[in-house]
């Protein structure tokens, strides 16, 4: 993917590296190994249905420095760093676009960079363990980029257009919750548990799919490069939930899927990059 670098953070960017790592993990009424089975299944869940409360429920401490306030922006420190804030603007500045045409304004997440775990005002605390996530209720998308080497060396989906397809995702999180889908997801769930966990799949095949439009977007401007799409189909089937039950070794079972499978994640992800029309995106009667 074609980026350009600017030697500063994105002016959405809060970076909190460096300020602390989460101590033991301790406590709660899950116990260590039902916690880590559960975030395994859950990888790259969007976590605004149930990872605040799991992670909640390991009552780590705060790292050094959460409480303090940090500002956005600052220098970029690397490659990545650059590519991250990159990408960030450019998917922002498309649903900026996006909600002006239709008379609506866009108030823009902020990406939280953080190391290990970090806390969050609404969500509780945040673990790399998890993998990127947005909160709702701060209105902010963690990150830990040890999640890039991760999708590369553990579950095989290499390149800079998988990590952009994942950090599209995180914000099709947040235009969810600018347009009170999330809202709206959650109260069905109240009213209806048995088909929570459909609505939850939704919500995340969704965000698939407006990453996927965001994407078409990007190939209009010309900032793909031979491979990049492959790259993000790739990642899409690396999170699937299919994929992570049976590379965990466990039976690839449905009724506890949250993101969705490879097939559904893979075919919504076309479905907005090939149209290019977040009204392609309704996921919930489809």
């Amino acid at each position: 993917m074609r980026f350009q670098r600017r030697g500063r953070l994105s002016s959405n960017i809060e970076d909190r590296r460096g300020r602390g790592r989460a101590a033991a993990v301790g406590g709660g009424g899950l116990g260590i190994v039902a916690v880590v089975a559960f975030l395994l299944v859950n990888l790259l869940s969007g976590g605004d249905v149930d990872l605040g409360g799991v992670l909640s429920q390991l009552e780590a401490p705060a790292p050094a420095g959460q409480g303090e306030s940090i500002p956005t922006g600052g220098e970029a420190t690397s490659d990545l760093d650059e590519f991250v804030s990159f990408v960030l603007d450019d998917v922002q500045a498309f649903w900026d676009e996006q909600f002006a045409a239709s008379g609506q304004r866009y108030d823009e997440a902020v990406l939280v960079l953080y190391e290990g775990g970090t806390g969050t005002a609404g969500c509780g605390y945040g673990s790399a363990t998890a993998g990127p996530f947005y909160c709702p209720a701060d209105r902010k998308i963690y990150l830990d980029q040890s999640f890039f080497r991760q999708l590369a060396d553990r579950f095989d989906a290499p390149g800079d257009f998988a990590q952009a397809y994942v950090l599209a995702h995180e914000v099709a999180h947040h235009v969810q919750n600018e347009l009170g889908i999330s809202d709206r997801v959650r109260a069905e769930q109240q009213a209806d548990p048995d088909g929570a966990n459909e609505l939850s799949v939704a919500l995340e095949l969704q965000a698939d799919c407006l990453a996927g439009v965001w994407g078409y977007a990007a190939l209009d401007a010309d900032l793909l490069e031979p491979g990049d799409l492959e790259e993000a189909l790739g990642a899409a089937t690396a999170v699937g939930d299919d994929t992570i039950q049976s590379g965990a070794g466990a039976d690839v079972n449905p009724e506890t899927w949250t993101p969705g499978s490879a097939e559904h994640r893979t075919r919504w992800f076309r479905t907005g990059f090939e149209s290019g029309d977040p009204n392609r995106c309704d996921t919930f009667t489809s």
